[in-house]
C-alpha cells in the first residue's frame, strides 16, 4: 500500500487522538466541571450540530472542488491548534458569564474542526484510497487507535486539570499539520476532472434532485442521527453507576480505550465483512446492533452490563462507516461522492440532531435516562423496519470496493 497509505492513516490517528483528548469527556465536562444540568448540555450539543451542518454543505462542495488538493485540511489543522488556547482562555469563561455567546462560538470552532471536519477528512481519504487502491476501513482503522489512545489518558489528565485535555488536542493538532505537509499524492485526472465539474451552477443544483438521495438520507435520520443523539449524554449516565465521580471518570477512560482498540480491529476487518454480507444488509446489522445497545442501556443496572453494552459500539460503528462509503460507491457517480457523504449522512445526521438534542436533554431531565433509552430504542428498530423497503439493492454490476 506504500508511503502514502502510512501517512494517510498516521493522519487519521493524530486528527482522531486530537478529537478524542477534546470530546471523549467533554459531556462530562459540561456537566461536572461546567454545572450544566441536561437541558442546558443538549442546547450545547444541539448548537455544535447546527453550525456543523450550515458548515458541511460548504466542506463538501470545497473538497469535491478542489479534488485532492489538501488546502481545505491545512485551514482544519490550523483551527485544530488553536483550539486548546480558545477552550481555556474564551469558551470556559464564556459558559460561566455568557453562556449562550460561548455556546455559538464553541459550536462554529468544534464545527470547523471536528463535527463537519471529519467529512472532510474522511471524503479525503476515501477519495485517495481509490486513486492509490488501498482499502479505506484499514485507513481508518488507525482513526479508533488514535482515539483509544487518548482515551486511555483522557480521564487521567481530567482529574489532574479538566483542562489540560484540551492543550493536548493542540500539540496532536501539530503533528497532523507537519503529517499533512508530506502527503504528496497528485490528483487522478478523471477525479480531478469530476471535482471541477461541481463549478458549474447546474451541476450544483442537479444534486439536490439525485435519485436515491432520499432513500439514504430516510435511514441516517432514523438510525444514524438517533444514535449520535443517544451517544451525547451517554458518559454522563454511565457514571451514575459509580459512587466515586473520579473513579468513574478514569474507568470511562480505560473503557472508551478498550471499546476503540476494538474498533480499530473491526475496521481492518470490516472491508471484508461488508463485502461477504452485501452493502445493504451491513447497513442494516449496524442499525440493529444500535437499537440493542440503545434499548438495554435503560434495561441493565449495574457497570458491568452497561460497559460491555459500550463496546457493542466497536461492531456498530466500522460497519456503519464502511458500508456507507461502498452504499455511495456503489449506487451514485463518483464526482458528487463527497457531497453526498456529507449531506446526506454528516448534515443529515447534524441536522437531526440540533433539533433532538434539546427535547432529549429534557427527557433525560423529566422521566430519566432509563425510560428514554427505551423509547429511543424503539423508535429506531420502526426506522429499521421502514429502512429495510427503502434502502436500495445492491447492484452487482457495480464495483464499490
Amino acid at each position: 500500500m506504500g508511503r502514502n497509505y502510512r501517512l494517510l492513516s498516521a493522519i487519521f490517528f493524530v486528527y482522531f487522538m486530537a478529537w478524542s483528548f477534546s470530546f471523549s469527556l467533554y459531556p462530562i465536562w459540561l456537566s461536572q466541571e461546567i454545572g450544566l444540568n441536561g437541558e442546558l448540555v443538549g442546547i450545547v450539543f444541539s448548537v455544535n450540530a447546527l453550525t456543523a451542518l450550515l458548515i458541511m454543505p460548504w466542506y463538501g462542495y470545497i473538497q469535491d472542488k478542489l479534488g485532492l488538493k489538501k488546502g481545505l485540511l491545512y485551514f482544519i489543522a490550523i483551527a485544530m491548534v488553536l483550539l486548546g488556547p480558545f477552550v481555556n482562555l474564551i469558551y470556559e469563561p464564556f459558559l460561566k458569564s455568557h453562556f449562550y455567546l460561548a455556546v455559538f462560538l464553541g459550536g462554529t470552532v468544534f464545527s470547523l474542526v471536528f463535527l463537519a471536519g471529519v467529512g472532510a477528512l474522511e471524503s479525503y481519504i476515501d477519495k485517495q484510497s481509490r486513486v492509490v487502491h488501498f482499502e479505506f476501513g484499514k485507513a481508518r482503522m488507525w482513526g479508533s487507535l488514535g482515539w483509544a489512545v487518548a482515551s486511555y489518558f483522557a480521564g487521567l489528565s481530567f482529574n489532574i486539570t479538566p483542562s489540560l485535555n484540551y492543550w493536548l488536542t493542540s500539540i496532536a493538532a501539530l503533528c497532523f499539520l507537519v503529517l499533512l505537509k508530506y502527503v504528496k499524492v497528485m490528483p487522478d485526472e478523471v477525479e480531478l476532472r469530476r471535482s471541477l465539474s461541481l463549478l458549474e451552477k447546474k451541476r450544483i443544483l442537479s444534486f439536490f434532485k439525485i435519485p436515491g438521495l432520499w432513500r439514504l438520507s430516510l435511514f441516517v435520520v432514523g438510525v444514524s442521527c438517533i444514535y449520535a443523539v443517544f451517544d451525547q449524554q451517554f458518559a454522563i449516565y454511565f457514571t451514575t453507576f459509580f459512587e466515586d465521580r473520579s473513579v468513574a471518570r478514569e474507568y470511562y477512560g480505560y473503557l472508551m480505550s478498550a471499546q476503540v482498540v476494538l474498533e480499530a480491529l473491526f475496521m481492518f476487518l470490516g472491508g471484508k465483512w461488508v463485502n461477504r454480507l452485501g452493502v445493504k444488509r451491513a447497513l442494516l446489522c449496524s442499525g440493529v446492533l444500535m437499537a440493542i445497545r440503545i434499548f438495554l442501556s435503560g434495561v441493565v443496572t449495574d457497570s458491568y452490563s452497561i460497559s460491555l453494552l459500550k463496546l457493542l459500539h466497536a461492531v456498530e460503528l466500522p460497519l456503519m462507516i464502511i458500508a456507507i462509503f461502498k452504499y455511495i460507491n456503489m449506487h451514485f457517480e463518483a464526482r458528487y461522492s463527497a457531497m453526498i457523504y456529507m449531506i446526506g449522512f454528516q448534515f443529515t445526521t447534524q441536522f437531526m440532531a440540533s433539533i433532538l438534542a434539546i427535547g432529549v436533554g429534557m427527557l433525560y431531565d423529566q422521566i430519566g435516562y432509563v425510560q428514554t433509552y427505551r423509547y429511543l430504542g424503539i423508535v429506531v428498530t420502526i426506522f429499521i423496519i421502514i429502512s429495510y423497503f427503502t434502502l436500495s439493492n445492491d447492484n452487482p454490476k457495480r464495483n464499490c470496493d
